[in-house]
């Protein structure tokens, strides 16, 4: 069982796990090499516990048990006696495999070496160590406390051990844990990537401004944010990067094509509320200033609308279709990872049966005999499933 938890990098995310890991009765270590870092984030949890004290959803007992459980480090080889160690640096391969090299040589051979990344290969990951079996992705998504979902990628050279341990682990940290084959952007990360790109391709073709593409997903959606929004929340220069090395490392599939918009508005440092400017413009306090939309005419119609949900939707769909005809992840994993890591309104495989199989083809080819890319070529599993008149949850 896992009880000592060593956590490195206390940014926003190593911060948020070690809270997530001492409120579940782990003794965790946080480990930064700048102290003023590990200072911000002690002062952070401070910040959180109280503020949750305020809502009533813990006392002052629970508040000095959680910071009891966390410990403070700028050693590294103060992690030795972990039992499972969870990196969350920057996203660099060679940093990431110096770090796990050395810190293996500080640890028991039973011990559990874990990344956070949300888009490089634990395989690769896993090649800097001596006891390779002992390395597993189990990534988080922000706020790690508040979000339930956290993707678990074993590598090809995981053993089942460690992959069971740690998918209980996760468990009873009281996470929804999907299982996600080690490809590019595992499950959220790739199936996600239309939400964003089909939005940008809309744009560019002139066929809707940022505000009007935002208000036809939330409205028709339910999507709790339009994709120019998140991608000002997230910030363009993350999601611009996360974009283009899925797109990379899926040998430069059309599917996941960077869009020249984004790539300028980040060379430019137009991030998004971060910097003040982005898709939209934001006041000191972060807040997004008014723009108005297409759709606020009440001479448009609804066409317009659901034309912009019906091809972001689709290609999402078709995404998600994709990645459980390559084994990817289950199903449910895939459903699970859609609604409880990005909070989708729906999981994608139960809205393609609610809106049928036949249409997710027919809008898919409707679209490529348009435009005669690859990107938007059907999913063979579509395919099958609407020959056989079947469904994904029967």
């Amino acid at each position: 069982m896992i009880k000592k938890v060593g956590i490195i990098g206390s940014g926003t995310m190593g911060s948020g796990i070690a809270q997530v890991a001492a409120t579940a009765g782990c003794i965790v270590k946080l480990y930064d090499t700048k102290q003023v870092a590990l200072d911000k984030s002690k002062a952070a949890l401070e910040k959180i516990l109280n503020r949750l004290i305020q809502k009533g959803r813990i006392d002052e007992a629970e508040k000095s048990r959680i910071q009891g459980n966390i410990s403070y480090v700028d050693s590294l080889k103060d992690l030795g006696d972990s039992d499972l160690t969870i990196e969350a640096i920057i996203e660099n391969l060679d940093i990431k495999q110096k770090v796990f090299s050395e810190l293996e040589t500080y640890l028991s051979d039973e011990a559990i070496i874990a990344s956070n990344t949300s888009s490089l290969s634990i395989a690769s990951i896993a090649s800097s160590l001596q006891k390779p079996e002992r390395c597993i992705g189990i990534h988080f998504f922000n706020p790690a406390p508040l979000m339930k979902l956290v993707e678990v990628i074993p590598a090809i050279q995981t053993s089942q051990e460690v992959l069971d341990k740690a998918t209980q682990t996760i468990a009873d940290w009281k996470k929804v844990v999907a299982v996600a084959k080690d490809t590019p952007g595992f499950i959220v990360n790739r199936v996600a990537r239309p939400f964003y790109g089909e939005s940008l391709r809309i744009y560019e073709e002139g066929l809707a401004d940022f505000a009007t593409i935002d208000k036809a997903l939330r409205t028709l959606g339910g999507f709790r944010m339009g994709p120019f929004q998140l991608m000002d929340f997230i910030g363009n220069d993350v999601n611009y990067t996360v974009t283009e090395t899925v797109f990379t490392a899926f040998y430069f599939d059309a599917r996941y094509k960077p869009s020249f918009t984004q790539k300028r508005l980040s060379e430019a440092g137009y991030l998004g509320r971060k910097t003040g400017k982005g898709y939209y413009d934001y006041d000191e306090n972060g807040k997004q200033i008014t723009r108005h939309s297409e759709l606020d005419s009440e001479s448009n119609n609804n066409e317009l609308a659901n034309q912009i949900f019906d091809r972001v939707l689709v290609m999402l769909i078709n995404e998600a279709a994709d990645a459980l005809f390559l084994n990817i992840a289950s199903a449910e994993d895939i459903d699970n990872a859609m609604t409880k890591g990005v909070n989708y309104p729906k999981g994608l495989l139960a809205w393609a049966d609610e809106k049928g199989i036949d249409w997710c083809v027919k809008t898919l080819d409707a679209l490529y005999d348009e435009y005669h890319e690859d990107r938007y070529r059907c999913s063979p599993l579509l395919r099958k499933l609407n020959r056989e008149g079947t469904k994904f949850f029967q």
